[in-house]
Protein backbone atom coordinates (compact mmCIF):
# COMPACT_ATOMS: atom_id res chain seq x y z
CA UNK A 1 0.00 0.00 0.00
CA UNK A 2 1.45 3.33 -1.04
CA UNK A 3 1.92 5.98 1.60
CA UNK A 4 0.68 9.58 1.20
CA UNK A 5 3.99 10.72 -0.29
CA UNK A 6 3.82 8.13 -3.07
CA UNK A 7 0.13 8.85 -3.72
CA UNK A 8 0.93 12.52 -4.39
CA UNK A 9 3.86 11.92 -6.74
CA UNK A 10 2.05 12.39 -10.04
CA UNK A 11 0.50 15.66 -8.83
CA UNK A 12 3.87 16.94 -7.66
CA UNK A 13 5.78 15.92 -10.79
CA UNK A 14 3.26 17.75 -12.95
CA UNK A 15 4.08 20.99 -11.12
CA UNK A 16 7.66 21.08 -12.45
CA UNK A 17 9.16 21.66 -15.90
CA UNK A 18 11.91 19.04 -15.92
CA UNK A 19 14.64 18.89 -18.56
CA UNK A 20 12.93 15.95 -20.24
CA UNK A 21 10.11 13.47 -19.97
CA UNK A 22 9.72 11.87 -16.54
CA UNK A 23 10.29 8.13 -16.95
CA UNK A 24 10.36 7.08 -13.30
CA UNK A 25 10.71 7.98 -9.64
CA UNK A 26 12.01 5.77 -6.85
CA UNK A 27 12.74 6.16 -3.16
CA UNK A 28 16.32 7.26 -2.58
CA UNK A 29 18.93 7.60 0.15
CA UNK A 30 19.10 6.79 3.84
CA UNK A 31 17.57 9.90 5.39
CA UNK A 32 15.12 9.48 8.27
CA UNK A 33 13.33 12.83 8.24
CA UNK A 34 12.06 13.75 4.77
CA UNK A 35 10.56 11.47 2.08
CA UNK A 36 13.19 11.44 -0.66
CA UNK A 37 12.86 10.23 -4.26
CA UNK A 38 15.13 10.19 -7.28
CA UNK A 39 13.30 11.36 -10.41
CA UNK A 40 14.58 10.05 -13.75
CA UNK A 41 13.93 12.06 -16.91
CA UNK A 42 14.93 11.51 -20.53
CA UNK A 43 15.72 14.42 -22.82
CA UNK A 44 14.87 14.58 -26.54
CA UNK A 45 18.53 13.73 -27.21
CA UNK A 46 18.18 10.54 -25.15
CA UNK A 47 20.17 11.70 -22.11
CA UNK A 48 19.07 10.75 -18.60
CA UNK A 49 18.81 13.71 -16.23
CA UNK A 50 18.17 13.01 -12.55
CA UNK A 51 16.62 15.12 -9.81
CA UNK A 52 16.15 14.79 -6.07
CA UNK A 53 12.53 15.25 -4.99
CA UNK A 54 11.66 15.59 -1.31
CA UNK A 55 8.53 15.92 0.71
CA UNK A 56 9.58 17.98 3.72
CA UNK A 57 8.70 16.46 7.07
CA UNK A 58 5.72 18.28 8.55
CA UNK A 59 6.58 16.81 11.95
CA UNK A 60 10.13 18.19 11.96
CA UNK A 61 9.50 21.44 10.10
CA UNK A 62 6.32 23.36 10.87
CA UNK A 63 7.01 26.27 8.50
CA UNK A 64 8.16 25.08 5.04
CA UNK A 65 7.92 28.64 3.74
CA UNK A 66 10.54 29.81 6.25
CA UNK A 67 12.67 26.71 5.68
CA UNK A 68 12.76 27.25 1.92
CA UNK A 69 13.34 30.99 2.30
CA UNK A 70 16.49 30.12 4.26
CA UNK A 71 17.68 27.60 1.68
CA UNK A 72 16.96 29.78 -1.34
CA UNK A 73 18.66 32.78 0.26
CA UNK A 74 21.81 30.83 1.16
CA UNK A 75 22.11 28.85 -2.08
CA UNK A 76 21.51 31.89 -4.30
CA UNK A 77 24.18 33.76 -2.32
CA UNK A 78 26.63 30.83 -2.65
CA UNK A 79 25.94 30.53 -6.37
CA UNK A 80 26.89 34.16 -6.94
CA UNK A 81 30.13 33.76 -4.99
CA UNK A 82 31.09 30.51 -6.72
CA UNK A 83 30.47 31.96 -10.19
CA UNK A 84 32.49 35.10 -9.37
CA UNK A 85 35.36 32.81 -8.29
CA UNK A 86 35.12 30.89 -11.57
CA UNK A 87 33.73 27.74 -9.93
CA UNK A 88 31.03 25.35 -11.06
CA UNK A 89 27.94 26.45 -9.13
CA UNK A 90 25.88 23.53 -10.46
CA UNK A 91 28.21 21.16 -8.56
CA UNK A 92 29.44 23.27 -5.66
CA UNK A 93 26.10 24.28 -4.15
CA UNK A 94 22.58 22.94 -4.17
CA UNK A 95 20.14 24.48 -6.66
CA UNK A 96 16.45 24.84 -5.88
CA UNK A 97 14.41 24.04 -9.00
CA UNK A 98 11.43 26.39 -9.17
CA UNK A 99 7.94 25.13 -10.01
CA UNK A 100 6.23 26.07 -13.26
CA UNK A 101 4.74 28.97 -11.29
CA UNK A 102 8.16 30.12 -10.11
CA UNK A 103 7.73 28.97 -6.50
CA UNK A 104 10.56 27.50 -4.41
CA UNK A 105 8.37 24.57 -3.37
CA UNK A 106 5.03 22.95 -4.21
CA UNK A 107 2.15 22.23 -1.84
CA UNK A 108 0.07 19.20 -2.84
CA UNK A 109 -3.70 18.82 -2.40
CA UNK A 110 -3.16 17.12 0.99
CA UNK A 111 -0.99 19.97 2.28
CA UNK A 112 2.37 18.23 1.79
CA UNK A 113 5.29 20.54 0.93
CA UNK A 114 7.71 19.36 -1.78
CA UNK A 115 10.95 20.63 -3.31
CA UNK A 116 13.26 19.59 -6.14
CA UNK A 117 17.04 19.79 -6.58
CA UNK A 118 19.00 18.82 -9.70
CA UNK A 119 21.08 15.70 -8.95
CA UNK A 120 24.81 16.40 -8.56
CA UNK A 121 26.32 13.61 -10.65
CA UNK A 122 29.64 11.80 -10.20
CA UNK A 123 29.60 12.27 -6.43
CA UNK A 124 29.52 10.01 -3.38
CA UNK A 125 27.48 10.46 -0.22
CA UNK A 126 29.16 8.37 2.50
CA UNK A 127 27.75 7.32 5.85
CA UNK A 128 31.16 7.19 7.56
CA UNK A 129 34.73 8.26 6.86
CA UNK A 130 36.46 5.11 5.65
CA UNK A 131 39.79 6.95 5.54
CA UNK A 132 41.35 9.95 7.34
CA UNK A 133 41.51 11.65 3.93
CA UNK A 134 37.72 11.58 3.64
CA UNK A 135 37.34 13.02 7.15
CA UNK A 136 39.77 15.79 6.17
CA UNK A 137 37.80 16.42 2.95
CA UNK A 138 34.58 16.85 4.92
CA UNK A 139 36.32 19.19 7.37
CA UNK A 140 37.63 21.37 4.57
CA UNK A 141 34.17 21.52 2.96
CA UNK A 142 32.44 22.56 6.18
CA UNK A 143 35.19 25.09 6.90
CA UNK A 144 34.76 26.47 3.38
CA UNK A 145 31.00 26.72 4.01
CA UNK A 146 31.84 29.00 6.97
CA UNK A 147 34.24 31.04 4.82
CA UNK A 148 31.79 31.61 1.99
CA UNK A 149 28.94 32.61 4.30
CA UNK A 150 31.00 34.84 6.60
CA UNK A 151 29.29 38.00 5.35
CA UNK A 152 25.79 36.56 5.04
CA UNK A 153 23.50 38.28 7.59
CA UNK A 154 22.76 35.44 10.01
CA UNK A 155 20.01 37.39 11.74
CA UNK A 156 17.92 37.29 8.54
CA UNK A 157 17.60 33.49 8.75
CA UNK A 158 14.66 31.79 10.42
CA UNK A 159 15.23 29.33 13.26
CA UNK A 160 13.91 26.17 11.59
CA UNK A 161 14.15 24.09 14.78
CA UNK A 162 13.74 26.24 17.87
CA UNK A 163 16.60 26.17 20.40
CA UNK A 164 18.29 23.35 18.48
CA UNK A 165 21.78 23.77 19.98
CA UNK A 166 20.70 25.73 23.05
CA UNK A 167 22.59 23.71 25.67
CA UNK A 168 20.95 25.59 28.53
CA UNK A 169 17.53 24.64 27.20
CA UNK A 170 18.60 21.02 26.72
CA UNK A 171 19.70 21.00 30.36
CA UNK A 172 16.37 22.49 31.46
CA UNK A 173 14.48 19.82 29.52
CA UNK A 174 16.55 17.13 31.21
CA UNK A 175 15.81 18.59 34.63
CA UNK A 176 12.07 18.54 33.88
CA UNK A 177 12.24 14.93 32.74
CA UNK A 178 14.20 13.96 35.84
CA UNK A 179 11.78 15.74 38.18
CA UNK A 180 8.83 13.95 36.54
CA UNK A 181 10.58 10.55 36.25
CA UNK A 182 7.29 9.29 34.89
CA UNK A 183 8.53 5.76 34.19
CA UNK A 184 10.66 5.39 37.32
CA UNK A 185 13.83 5.07 35.26
CA UNK A 186 15.99 7.54 37.19
CA UNK A 187 17.10 4.77 39.55
CA UNK A 188 18.70 2.95 36.57
CA UNK A 189 20.93 5.83 35.55
CA UNK A 190 22.19 7.48 38.73
CA UNK A 191 25.81 7.82 37.46
CA UNK A 192 24.63 9.49 34.23
CA UNK A 193 22.36 11.87 36.15
CA UNK A 194 25.28 12.77 38.41
CA UNK A 195 27.44 13.37 35.33
CA UNK A 196 24.95 15.89 33.93
CA UNK A 197 24.68 17.70 37.24
CA UNK A 198 28.45 17.89 37.51
CA UNK A 199 28.58 19.46 34.03
CA UNK A 200 25.61 21.80 34.38
CA UNK A 201 27.81 24.92 34.37
CA UNK A 202 29.45 23.80 31.11
CA UNK A 203 26.10 24.11 29.35
CA UNK A 204 26.34 27.91 29.64
CA UNK A 205 29.95 28.38 28.49
CA UNK A 206 29.38 28.98 24.77
CA UNK A 207 26.09 30.82 25.20
CA UNK A 208 27.62 33.18 27.77
CA UNK A 209 30.47 33.86 25.32
CA UNK A 210 27.87 34.65 22.64
CA UNK A 211 25.92 36.97 24.96
CA UNK A 212 29.14 38.71 25.96
CA UNK A 213 30.09 39.26 22.32
CA UNK A 214 33.17 37.03 22.46
CA UNK A 215 31.69 34.59 19.95
CA UNK A 216 29.89 35.93 16.85
CA UNK A 217 26.56 34.69 15.57
CA UNK A 218 27.11 33.06 12.18
CA UNK A 219 25.29 31.12 9.48
CA UNK A 220 25.72 27.52 10.59
CA UNK A 221 24.73 24.16 9.15
CA UNK A 222 23.94 22.47 12.48
CA UNK A 223 24.14 18.88 11.18
CA UNK A 224 27.75 18.51 10.08
CA UNK A 225 27.95 14.77 9.55
CA UNK A 226 30.02 13.32 6.72
CA UNK A 227 26.88 12.21 4.87
CA UNK A 228 25.93 15.86 4.41
CA UNK A 229 28.90 16.40 2.10
CA UNK A 230 29.01 15.28 -1.53
CA UNK A 231 32.45 13.87 -2.35
CA UNK A 232 33.70 14.18 -5.93
CA UNK A 233 34.33 10.64 -7.25
CA UNK A 234 37.35 11.71 -9.28
CA UNK A 235 39.19 14.00 -6.87
CA UNK A 236 38.01 12.72 -3.46
CA UNK A 237 37.33 16.32 -2.44
CA UNK A 238 34.23 17.48 -0.59
CA UNK A 239 32.58 19.74 -3.15
CA UNK A 240 29.02 20.43 -2.00
CA UNK A 241 27.35 20.81 1.40
CA UNK A 242 23.85 19.32 1.33
CA UNK A 243 20.85 18.91 3.68
CA UNK A 244 20.43 22.60 4.44
CA UNK A 245 17.21 22.18 6.46
CA UNK A 246 18.94 23.18 9.70
CA UNK A 247 20.89 26.11 8.27
CA UNK A 248 20.16 28.94 10.70
CA UNK A 249 21.91 31.38 13.04
CA UNK A 250 24.38 29.63 15.33
CA UNK A 251 27.96 29.19 16.50
CA UNK A 252 30.77 28.01 14.25
CA UNK A 253 32.21 26.00 17.14
CA UNK A 254 29.03 23.90 17.20
CA UNK A 255 29.38 22.96 13.54
CA UNK A 256 32.99 22.00 14.22
CA UNK A 257 32.07 20.16 17.41
CA UNK A 258 29.25 18.09 15.95
CA UNK A 259 31.62 16.71 13.32
CA UNK A 260 34.12 15.76 16.03
CA UNK A 261 31.41 14.09 18.10
CA UNK A 262 30.31 12.09 15.07
CA UNK A 263 33.64 11.32 13.46
CA UNK A 264 36.57 11.38 15.90
CA UNK A 265 35.91 7.95 17.36
CA UNK A 266 35.51 4.42 16.01
CA UNK A 267 32.62 3.00 18.02
CA UNK A 268 28.92 2.58 17.36
CA UNK A 269 26.75 5.28 18.91
CA UNK A 270 25.03 2.65 21.09
CA UNK A 271 28.15 0.60 21.94
CA UNK A 272 27.62 -1.18 25.28
CA UNK A 273 31.30 -1.95 25.88
CA UNK A 274 32.62 1.48 26.84
CA UNK A 275 36.22 0.25 26.62
CA UNK A 276 35.69 0.40 22.84
CA UNK A 277 34.57 4.05 22.99
CA UNK A 278 37.54 6.39 22.73
CA UNK A 279 38.09 9.94 21.51
CA UNK A 280 40.63 9.79 18.67
CA UNK A 281 43.09 12.69 18.93
CA UNK A 282 44.74 12.02 15.52
CA UNK A 283 41.31 12.31 13.86
CA UNK A 284 40.68 15.50 15.84
CA UNK A 285 44.00 16.78 14.46
CA UNK A 286 43.05 15.89 10.87
CA UNK A 287 39.62 17.50 11.13
CA UNK A 288 40.93 20.66 12.81
CA UNK A 289 43.53 21.06 10.05
CA UNK A 290 40.91 20.70 7.31
CA UNK A 291 38.29 22.90 8.98
CA UNK A 292 40.71 25.78 9.58
CA UNK A 293 42.16 25.46 6.08
CA UNK A 294 38.67 25.61 4.62
CA UNK A 295 37.70 28.55 6.82
CA UNK A 296 40.83 30.31 5.56
CA UNK A 297 41.19 32.95 8.25
CA UNK A 298 37.45 33.53 8.65
CA UNK A 299 37.25 32.49 12.30
CA UNK A 300 38.14 34.92 15.07
CA UNK A 301 40.84 34.13 17.62
CA UNK A 302 38.11 33.51 20.19
CA UNK A 303 36.28 31.06 17.92
CA UNK A 304 39.50 29.10 17.42
CA UNK A 305 40.15 29.12 21.16
CA UNK A 306 36.65 27.72 21.79
CA UNK A 307 36.85 24.91 19.20
CA UNK A 308 37.59 22.25 21.86
CA UNK A 309 34.56 23.55 23.74
CA UNK A 310 32.49 23.02 20.61
CA UNK A 311 33.54 19.37 20.51
CA UNK A 312 32.86 18.85 24.20
CA UNK A 313 29.54 20.71 24.28
CA UNK A 314 28.03 19.05 21.22
CA UNK A 315 28.93 15.64 22.66
CA UNK A 316 27.62 16.56 26.10
CA UNK A 317 24.42 17.99 24.60
CA UNK A 318 23.81 14.84 22.59
CA UNK A 319 24.30 12.66 25.66
CA UNK A 320 21.89 14.82 27.64
CA UNK A 321 19.31 14.50 24.86
CA UNK A 322 19.63 10.70 24.83
CA UNK A 323 19.31 10.60 28.62
CA UNK A 324 16.29 12.92 28.59
CA UNK A 325 14.58 10.74 26.00
CA UNK A 326 15.33 7.62 28.05
CA UNK A 327 13.73 9.21 31.13
CA UNK A 328 10.70 10.29 29.08
CA UNK A 329 10.11 6.86 27.58
CA UNK A 330 12.04 6.93 24.27
CA UNK A 331 9.59 9.21 22.49
CA UNK A 332 12.03 11.13 20.24
CA UNK A 333 14.94 8.93 19.14
CA UNK A 334 13.94 5.65 17.53
CA UNK A 335 15.07 2.60 19.47
CA UNK A 336 15.37 -1.03 18.43
CA UNK A 337 15.93 -2.48 21.90
CA UNK A 338 15.31 -1.59 25.53
CA UNK A 339 17.92 0.70 27.04
CA UNK A 340 19.34 1.78 23.70
CA UNK A 341 19.04 5.50 24.47
CA UNK A 342 20.78 4.98 27.81
CA UNK A 343 23.61 3.17 26.02
CA UNK A 344 23.80 6.04 23.52
CA UNK A 345 24.01 8.49 26.40
CA UNK A 346 26.84 6.52 28.01
CA UNK A 347 28.96 6.53 24.84
CA UNK A 348 28.64 10.33 24.58
CA UNK A 349 29.57 10.86 28.21
CA UNK A 350 32.58 8.53 27.81
CA UNK A 351 33.74 10.69 24.88
CA UNK A 352 33.30 13.83 27.02
CA UNK A 353 35.49 12.30 29.74
CA UNK A 354 38.12 11.39 27.15
CA UNK A 355 38.11 14.95 25.78
CA UNK A 356 38.52 16.37 29.26
CA UNK A 357 41.49 14.08 29.86
CA UNK A 358 43.13 15.33 26.63
CA UNK A 359 42.03 18.96 26.83
CA UNK A 360 45.51 20.48 26.70
CA UNK A 361 46.40 18.32 23.70
CA UNK A 362 43.23 19.45 21.90
CA UNK A 363 44.11 23.09 22.57
CA UNK A 364 47.64 22.47 21.27
CA UNK A 365 46.26 21.00 18.03
CA UNK A 366 44.10 24.08 17.44
CA UNK A 367 47.06 26.36 18.17
CA UNK A 368 49.23 24.39 15.69
CA UNK A 369 46.87 25.15 12.81
CA UNK A 370 45.75 28.65 13.87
Amino acid sequence: MANPAENALSEVLAAYAFAGEVVGAARFGQGHINDTFCVYTQTAEGDCVRYILQRMSAAAFKHPDQLMQNIVGVTDYLRDLIEKDGGDAARETMTVLRTKNGAAYFTDSEGGAWRVYPFVENTLCLQKAETPELFYASAKAFGNFQRMLKDYPADTLFETIEKFHDTENRLANFEKALAADKLGRAKDCAPEIAFVKAHAADCSVALEALRAGRLPLRVTHNDTKLNNILIDKDTGEGICVIDLDTVMPGLSINDFGDSIRFGANHSAEDERDLSKVNFDLPLFDIYTKGFLEGAAGTLTDAEKEYLPWGAKLMTLECGIRFLTDYLEGDTYFKIHRDGQNLDRCRTQFKLVRDMEARWDEMAAVVKKYS
